[in-house]
């Protein structure tokens, strides 16, 4: 690895978790991981009643966080 690409990767990793923090507190993460959420369960979940598959996708949705890898 180059000096560049070390330096780019030591500044990402100084910031993860403050990024990772952002990323858990935005609206738009929310949305997307709802969104995400509600694929899931239609796609793989036989549930009918679409008041039921909201239910399990906001459930899994509370169930994950975002975390520094």
């Amino acid at each position: 690895m180059n000096h560049h690409d070390e330096a780019i990767r030591r500044l990402a990793s100084g910031f993860s978790a403050e990024f990772a923090e952002f990323c858990a507190g935005h609206e738009m993460m929310h949305d997307l991981m709802m969104d995400l959420a509600t694929e899931f369960v239609e796609t793989n979940i036989p549930i009918v009643a679409e008041d039921d598959q909201i239910d399990v996708a906001s459930e899994l949705m509370m169930a994950v966080t975002v975390t520094r890898v």
